[in-house]
């Protein structure tokens, strides 16, 4: 793949994946009275439409990144990441009927065995860091750039 191309294509597949997670979002509402955790499932059901929608928007806005190759592709993937941890931590969760060490606004009196909640723990914990790291990419690609031409 060459760099003229990397943008665009990871765009397209923003958009992708945004979709993805509104299907997800539309098909996992009808789980939620089953699930062991129901207000959990809530949770994970809205914020994977909220996530689907920020994608969206983010595949729009990715062809005009001003990033080299190496840089959106390491945003690229911590964004992906970080969006699929914390919507897997809460999917879990609900499913479980656990989480209230991690979530516990969420969960409210849901709680699970000691590896239930180590889990939940790690897997949505480690969506932060990478989460915040995409978004100061992204930021930082989002800065104008000069379009004078150089004096010689």
């Amino acid at each position: 793949m060459n760099a003229s191309n990397t943008l665009p294509r990871q765009g397209h597949r923003l958009l992708q994946i945004g979709v993805a997670l509104l299907l997800f979002s539309s098909f996992e509402g009808f789980a939620i009275p089953y699930l062991a955790a129901p207000r959990l499932g809530l949770s994970a059901h809205t914020l994977s439409a909220l996530q689907g929608v920020l994608l969206l928007a983010l595949g729009l806005v990715w062809p005009r990144l001003n990033l080299g190759m190496a840089m959106s592709r390491f945003a690229f993937w911590l964004l992906i990441y970080s969006a699929l941890a914390i919507l897997a931590a809460y999917v879990i969760a609900s499913a479980w009927g656990a989480g209230n060490e991690t979530m516990p606004l969420a969960a409210g009196a849901f709680h699970g065995s000691a590896f239930q909640e180590a889990a939940i723990k790690v897997v949505g914990y480690s969506s932060a860091p990478t989460g915040l790291t995409a978004f100061a990419l992204i930021f930082w690609g989002l800065r104008l750039t000069d379009a004078r031409p150089a004096d010689s």
